[in-house]
């Protein structure tokens, strides 16, 4: 039985994440603020986190980042639930780590979409890269164990969601990769809605990319389609 932590100052959206959560058979442990959640989720060792952005003292990104610094949870999912859409907003959560949003108000069905789905993923390679993955490619190579690919002498440590995402624009090196089918292998569905959610990432790995590239872009966006590795 997969254990998920929630972190939500706001107890009736706590208890009612918890109540909808142990209906569908998950195990789950409440946390009521920042410091509380990143304690209990060094203890309880979760395989998934779903954290509220605004809490007092110690907010979800600080828990976030916490987490991804610590040797013992630093790969376990987080979902984030926030009344922010801003994309600004997203950009920061992604850039830490954070694997997935959910703009309040939501709906339990997709709550429980999204966390099916992001435990999903954390389980078995995406269906694109079953096969045996190619692990090196001119002077690109990846380094799955790090989460990070280097480019000549030099290394981009990149976040989970970053490595998956360039994982799978490299393992298709040439081809067009569309944005439907990022999401799908990525996260395990694709909603309409998500395409920014490419859009943010993309933009942050390819920040990080272009940094080793000594002028390359590597990575080219095909306007009304998806993206491609150019080698």
């Amino acid at each position: 039985m997969s254990k998920i932590l929630v972190v939500d100052d706001d107890r009736a959206i706590n208890e009612l994440i918890k109540v909808n959560l142990k209906l569908a058979g998950y195990d789950v442990v409440q946390a009521f603020d920042g410091i509380e959640g990143f304690a209990l989720a060094k203890q309880e060792l979760p395989n998934l986190a779903i954290l509220d952005v605004m809490m007092p003292n110690v907010d979800g990104y600080t828990v976030a980042q916490r987490i991804r610094q610590s040797d013992i949870i630093k790969n376990i999912p987080i979902l984030m639930l926030t009344a922010l859409s801003d994309i600004e907003d997203k950009g920061r959560g992604f850039d830490i780590g954070v694997d997935d949003y959910l703009v309040k108000p939501f709906d339990m069905e997709e709550l429980k979409m999204r966390v099916k789905a992001l435990l999903k993923r954390t389980r078995q390679l995406p269906e694109s890269l079953a096969t045996k993955e190619l692990l090196v490619l001119n002077n690109i190579t990846l380094l799955p164990e790090q989460y990070s690919v280097k480019i000549g002498d030099k290394v981009a440590k990149l976040t989970p969601i970053e490595y998956d995402i360039f994982n799978i624009l490299f393992q298709n090196h040439g081809s067009m990769v569309s944005s439907a089918k990022l999401l799908k292998d990525v996260w395990g569905y694709a909603p309409d809605d998500d395409v920014e959610t490419i859009r943010v990432h993309i933009r942050h790995l390819r920040t990080k990319i272009d940094k080793i590239s000594d002028g390359k872009k590597y990575i080219e966006t095909i306007y009304g389609g998806g993206y491609k590795l150019s080698v």
